[in-house]
């Protein structure tokens, strides 16, 4: 969450065009980002937290479907590939939506 107050131009280049404000789109992605870590930290409240990253991954998943067709594309010192997008779309959003799901039932 941080991240995106530190190297916001990365978080702005993969924002889909059809969504308007960026920059607030960015801010309040890491604010809810740090705010959800926050709440997973805590036995009393990571059920919230988790549920929040939940349906944080799952507002996600234009960002990522709109990567698939912009790639090749540059993030910081990694180059996104077509291949990379689906694996991170297909395998790995599955796999962060679980592992939050997971937590909010201990």
């Amino acid at each position: 969450g941080i991240n995106h107050f530190l190297s916001p131009g990365g978080y702005l280049s993969i924002i889909p065009s059809y969504l308007p404000w960026h920059h607030l789109i960015n801010i309040l992605a890491g604010c809810f980002e740090i705010t959800f870590a926050v709440l997973f930290i805590f036995p009393k409240t990571r059920r919230i937290g988790a549920v929040g990253i939940i349906l944080m991954l799952i507002a996600f998943l234009p960002v990522h479907i709109s990567m698939i067709g912009d790639a090749p594309l540059k993030l910081g010192n990694i180059t996104v590939t077509p291949l990379l997008a689906w694996i991170r779309l297909l395998i790995l959003q599955p796999l962060l939506i679980l592992w939050a799901w997971w937590h909010s039932k201990t």
